[in-house]
C-alpha cells in the first residue's frame, strides 16, 4: 500500500508541526480519512476515538448540522447555532482524531489518497459520507428560482424571505399582488415539506395575525404539492391519513398527484397545464447523492449514490467505504432498492463499520443489517405522527415523543439546553423566537448557464 501520502499531508497541510501534531503523526496506526461530518461521519469518529487508528475528518464546514431541525431555523423557532455543533469541540478531546476544514476535490484510489483544496492526504481506509444535495431532476430554471432546505445558509434565506414578503405586503394596495407575495408553495410532501408547511401555517395564525395587523392574514396561503398519492410517502397509510388531516386542519392546501414542471420566479406551471402565482417556492421534492469525483464506475447514475456491498465497501475497491445517504446497498433482501436515506441508517452503518475495522482479520468482518426503529414527523403543536413497528399513532403523545427524540439526538449539551429553552418559550408564548432580518435575501437574475441543482444567492 502506498504510504507516500502521509508525507504529503505533513508537508502540504501542516508545515509547522506542533507537539500535538507530532504526537499524532507518530502514532503507529493505519490512517482512516473520513469525508463528511454528517450523522455517519460524526458517529464513525466517535466510535474510533481512542482506538488504534489515526483518523482525519474532512468537511467544507467547521460544524455538524442537525438537519432534521433545519425547518425550525427557516421558520424562526431556532437559531442556527442551536442546531450546529463545532467539529473541533468534538474532536478536541480525541488524541487520535484531527479535523481539517477542506473541500475534497477528487479521490485517487490507485494512489490511496484524496486531493483537497489544501493538498493531498493519504489513507489506509477512506470513508465517504458526503450526504445529498437537492434533486431538481434536471430542471435548470426551477433549480435557480426555487428555494432549498439542505443547509443552514438556505434555512436562513427562507427565514429572511418570508419575513421580507410580510414587510413588502404591507405596502401593496393591489389585492392580487399582495396574495402573490403571501402565497407560499412547498413542493414535496415528505417529512421536510410537511413539517415546513405546518410551521408556516402556525406563523400565519400567530405572527402574521397579531404583528402584521395591516395585512389580512387570510390572504396568506400555504400550498403543499406532491406528485404522489399521499403525503409522507414512506410512512404507513394511517400516518399519511393523520398527517393530511392535521395539515388541512391548519389550513394548508394540499395538492396530490400534481407534478411541477416549471417555475420562473412568479408563476408555477403544473403538468396538467394549470398555473399558480407565487413569489416563494420551496423545493423539498427529492435529493440525490453528492459523490466525489474519482470513483465514477461505482456510481449509480440516477440516484447519484455509490454502489456498496454488505460491508459498505464501494464497488470495485478494497479499502473505500460509503456510509449514509450516499451509499446504495441493494444486497439486503428487505431493502432491494437500497436503504432509506435517513439518519438512523447512517448512524447504524457508521457504528457497524467501526466494529468491522476493529475486527482482525478482515475475513471476520460481519455484513451490515439495518434495524428499522420507526419514523416520525411533526406537523404543528400537538400534531405529529409516529410509526413504530406495528404501533402507529398520532396526536399529542406522538408530538411529545417527537420532541424528546429530537432533543436527545442533538449534539452537545449546550445545544440541547438552548433548543429546550426556545421550545419552552414558543410553547408558552405561541410566538417564534427569532424574527430578525439580519441578512436580507436577494434574488439573483437567472442566466442560462446556471448549473442545474445549484442555487445562486
Amino acid at each position: 500500500m502506498n504510504l507516500g501520502g502521509a508525507r504529503m499531508f505533513t508537508l502540504e497541510l501542516c508545515p509547522m508541526k506542533t507537539p500535538e501534531r507530532a504526537a499524532f503523526d507518530a502514532l503507529p496506526y493505519p490512517t482512516v480519512v473520513v469525508v463528511g461530518g454528517g450523522f455517519a461521519g460524526l458517529e464513525l469518529i466517535k466510535r474510533l476515538s481512542g482506538k488504534p487508528f489515526k483518523v482525519i475528518l474532512l468537511d467544507r464546514n467547521n460544524y455538524h448540522c442537525f438537519q432534521p431541525l433545519l425547518y425550525q431555523v427557516a421558520t424562526g423557532s431556532l437559531g442556527a447555532d442551536n442546531i450546529a455543533h463545532p467539529f473541533r469541540r468534538t474532536v478536541g478531546p480525541m488524541p487520535n482524531v484531527i479535523y481539517r476544514m477542506a473541500e475534497v476535490l477528487r479521490v485517487v484510489p490507485e494512489e490511496n489518497c484524496v486531493e483537497t483544496d489544501h493538498g493531498r492526504i493519504a489513507y489506509h481506509h477512506l470513508v465517504l459520507a458526503t450526504g445529498t444535495v437537492t434533486n431538481f431532476f434536471g430542471n435548470q430554471r426551477i433549480a435557480h428560482e426555487a428555494m432549498q432546505l439542505k443547509s443552514i445558509n438556505q434555512a436562513l434565506d427562507i427565514r429572511s424571505d418570508f419575513l421580507q414578503e410580510f414587510e413588502a405586503a404591507i405596502y401593496l394596495e393591489d389585492e392580487h399582488e399582495q396574495r402573490q407575495r403571501l402565497n407560499f408553495v412547498i413542493v414535496g410532501g415528505g417529512p421536510s415539506g410537511v413539517e415546513l408547511a405546518g410551521a408556516l401555517a402556525e406563523i400565519r395564525k400567530t405572527i402574521l395575525k397579531h404583528e402584521y395587523r395591516e395585512v389580512d392574514n387570510r390572504r396568506m396561503q400555504i400550498h403543499l404539492v406532491d406528485s404522489g398519492h399521499a403525503v409522507l410517502g414512506n410512512f404507513s397509510a394511517k400516518a399519511q391519513r393523520l398527517a393530511l388531516a392535521f395539515l388541512e386542519e391548519l389550513g394548508v392546501k394540499v395538492k396530490l398527484d400534481t407534478l411541477v414542471t416549471g417555475y420562473d420566479g412568479d408563476t408555477i406551471t403544473f403538468k396538467d397545464g394549470s398555473i399558480m402565482q407565487s413569489s416563494t417556492v420551496i423545493w423539498t421534492a427529492g435529493v440525490k447523492g453528492a459523490p466525489v469525483p474519482g470513483l465514477e464506475p461505482a456510481i449509480e447514475e440516477r440516484p447519484a449514490r455509490y454502489r456498496v456491498d454488505a460491508l459498505n465497501r464501494v464497488a470495485g475497491t478494497r479499502n473505500i467505504y460509503a456510509l449514509g445517504d450516499i451509499a446504495l446497498d441493494m444486497s439486503d433482501p428487505k431493502w432491494p432498492k437500497g436503504h432509506p436515506q435517513v439518519a438512523p441508517v447512517a448512524i447504524q452503518q457508521a457504528t457497524h463499520l467501526a466494529r468491522n475495522l476493529l475486527r482482525k482479520p478482515d475475513s471476520a468482518w460481519v455484513p451490515f443489517t439495518y434495524r428499522n426503529k420507526g419514523s416520525m414527523a411533526t406537523i404543528g403543536r400537538y400534531k405529529a405522527v409516529v410509526d413504530l413497528g406495528s404501533l402507529k399513532f398520532g396526536g399529542a403523545v406522538a408530538w411529545f415523543l417527537w420532541l424528546f427524540v429530537h432533543l436527545m439526538s442533538i449534539v452537545g449539551f449546550r445545544s440541547r439546553v438552548m433548543v429546550l429553552t426556545h421550545w419552552a418559550w414558543k410553547y408558552l408564548s405561541w410566538k417564534n423566537t427569532i424574527r430578525l432580518i439580519i441578512r436580507p435575501y436577494v434574488r439573483k437574475e437567472y442566466t442560462v448557464d446556471q448549473p442545474a441543482g445549484e442555487r445562486v444567492g
